[in-house]
């Protein structure tokens, strides 16, 4: 896909007839409908100035009455390796296991790597069709791709800088150990542009939890990086994996808030007991959860983990790529995937659930009272074809317009 959107505006401006979330309306307590306006907007300096009332005689640029909504954000997803560009490709039932993926990206990459710059770019314009302007992005650190994929990626980011922001977490996709990738990651650890420092089923893979995670958390301590790391181990590899890590986080606060387990499957497998008491400790040790939402046998406790203030991330994952067929790179789509698994039906429950989307912020707070935009917020937005959350998060609303700090995309 080709970026869908032209640059109409960046700098200082305005826009007029912008439809804002005022508040809920109540039927004996309950939250039936919810109230908007028009409003102007003065955009400057990649923020939002003033939140006016509306003049629709103004010169300004005209929202046409589109919802403002946050823009959205992907936090976990693989930007470096899609197959998105190519031709169609589902998953091969050869390949079962991680090791086995593993074997075959060992095959692959070489290849791969020599036109990894413009799928990303593409992946990045599909992701911005559906609104999105930022994503935590993994890229490989392995010996067979080196750093090249980190600098492919790179390009592929400045190339988008206008338009897209990105974070990024270096991925030993192919273990720590089971390949030689540990001198690798800690030459990635060093560079200012990696925030975060990956890992991948230390026991299934590497053959040993404490090693693998004291390696990981060191690094991140000794330059000052978040930790994001893949589980997919169920049962009690998979607990004991996620208990050490709340262990460490509570032993260094500094890691408190930095550091996320990305699929966690293990939790999807407990009681209801066991998952209460995870969810206390995953909050005590301020360690989120970043998940696609998987539902092949396995729906995750979002809701017991947000009942306790666990951070929970949201992300496509893969969007057409070796390792799934699904992922369609629409966060929308992602929140409305949650509404349907969790039963969020009601004006209330699905204008909630767009925080899954632009990842906790929300244009009304629970009791209704309008909480964004504010002057001084970031001027990074989209323009949704929707009377209010509720209906953009049940429809998946299509995005005509988007914001990245006050640069203005529109279709055309």
């Amino acid at each position: 896909m080709q970026f869908p959107y032209q640059l109409v505006a960046k700098g200082t401006y305005s826009l007029k007839n912008v439809r804002l979330e005022m508040g809920f309306e109540y039927d004996e307590g309950e939250v039936i409908r919810t109230k908007t306006d028009l409003f102007s907007i003065d955009i400057e300096g990649g923020k939002i100035k003033a939140v006016k009332p509306n003049n629709p005689a103004s010169d300004a640029l005209d929202a046409k009455g589109f919802l403002m909504l946050p823009a959205f954000k992907d936090m976990h997803i693989h930007l470096d390796k899609t197959l998105y560009g190519l031709p169609w490709q589902a998953l091969s039932p050869k390949r079962r296991t991680v090791k086995d993926m593993i074997a075959y990206e060992q095959e692959i990459i070489p290849e791969l790597l020599k036109t990894s710059v413009e799928r990303a770019e593409q992946l990045i314009s599909l992701l911005q069709h559906y609104g999105t302007h930022f994503a935590r992005t993994h890229f490989n650190i392995d010996p067979t791709s080196g750093l090249k994929s980190l600098e492919n990626l790179e390009k592929s980011l400045e190339h988008k800088k206008d338009s897209f922001k990105g974070e990024l977490v270096a991925f030993p996709q192919h273990g720590l150990y089971y390949t030689d990738t540990a001198p690798l990651l800690k030459e990635a650890a060093q560079l200012k542009s990696v925030g975060f420092i990956g890992g991948l089923d230390p026991l299934s893979i590497d053959g040993h939890i404490e090693k693998v995670l004291d390696f990981t958390i060191q690094l991140a301590l000794d330059h000052q990086k978040g930790i994001d790391i893949h589980l997919h181990e169920a049962g009690e590899s998979g607990m004991k994996t996620i208990n050490y890590l709340i262990d460490k986080t509570i032993e260094n606060p500094q890691l408190q808030g930095k550091t996320f387990v990305s699929h966690a499957f293990a939790l999807g497998h407990l009681s209801p007991k066991e998952t209460e008491k995870i969810a206390e400790r995953l909050a005590e040790g301020k360690v989120g959860i970043a998940s696609s939402i998987p539902f092949r046998g396995t729906v995750m406790p979002i809701p017991v983990l947000k009942k306790y203030g666990v951070n929970v991330l949201i992300g496509n994952d893969n969007v057409q790529d070796y390792w799934s067929t699904f992922g369609s790179g629409n966060m929308l789509q992602k929140a409305n995937l949650i509404a349907e698994l969790y039963g969020y039906a009601t004006e209330f429950e699905l204008s909630r659930t767009l925080q899954f989307a632009t990842q906790s912020i929300l244009p009304l707070d629970d009791k209704g009272k309008q909480q964004w935009p504010k002057p001084g917020d970031e001027a990074s937005i989209v323009l949704a074809d929707a009377s209010c959350s509720a209906e953009a998060v049940s429809r998946i609303s299509k995005t005509e317009a988007f914001m990245n700090e006050g640069n203005l995309f529109w279709r055309p």
